[in-house]
């Protein structure tokens, strides 16, 4: 039987870069209504899957960047949304979630077949992952209050390109929780 997944990508973030700040800013809007999803996803047993930036650091563990991040500027993101024992947490190295990680084997195992996207930066991480999951076939939704970019204008920028080129739902959640429940 296919299931859903959630994915939460770069939550666990520094924000110590140009343009960190109004990312920051941006992404504590989101997060409340990613904490819904969660557990929407946790009550009806679905797997919830944090793909995470390494920054660089090629020896780090989860627990690694985890604490990393509760020292840094992303602190208090961090505390909000820490995963759960029973969660999984792929660290990947580059934009897409797919790239250099074993993602795709994982979610094939759990036979996932389709993906909700959350997380930062739309315009960037979010849009390069949606467009690897679509090549390689999965149902996509991504809840435009649960993606953030440093900019309102990147933000819709990059919404309009998932929605326009690649025919995925960009309905806030609180559509998609209703459609389910």
């Amino acid at each position: 039987m296919s299931k859903t997944a959630l994915l939460i990508i770069d939550l666990f973030n520094d924000f110590d870069f140009e343009g960190g700040d109004m990312l920051r800013k941006h992404t504590k809007m989101i997060i409340e209504p990613i904490l819904e999803l969660k557990k929407h996803f946790k009550e009806t047993d679905l797997p919830v899957i944090y793909c995470n930036d390494n920054f660089g650091q090629w020896k780090d563990s989860t627990e690694d960047i985890i604490d990393y991040v509760k020292a840094s500027k992303g602190k208090q993101i961090a505390l909000q949304i820490e995963p759960a024992d029973e969660e999984y947490f792929i660290i990947k190295p580059r934009h897409s979630i797919f790239f250099g990680t074993q993602l795709d084997i994982l979610l094939r195992q759990l036979n996932v077949t389709k993906l909700i996207l959350t997380g930062v930066a739309t315009d960037i991480c979010i849009l390069f992952s949606a467009n690897d999951a679509y090549m390689r076939n999965y149902d996509l939704y991504i809840p435009r209050d649960c993606v953030a970019a440093e900019t309102v204008k990147r933000h819709e920028s990059a919404l309009t390109i998932i929605d326009e080129a690649l025919g995925i739902e960009t309905s806030p959640v609180s559509e998609y929780l209703n459609h389910v429940q």
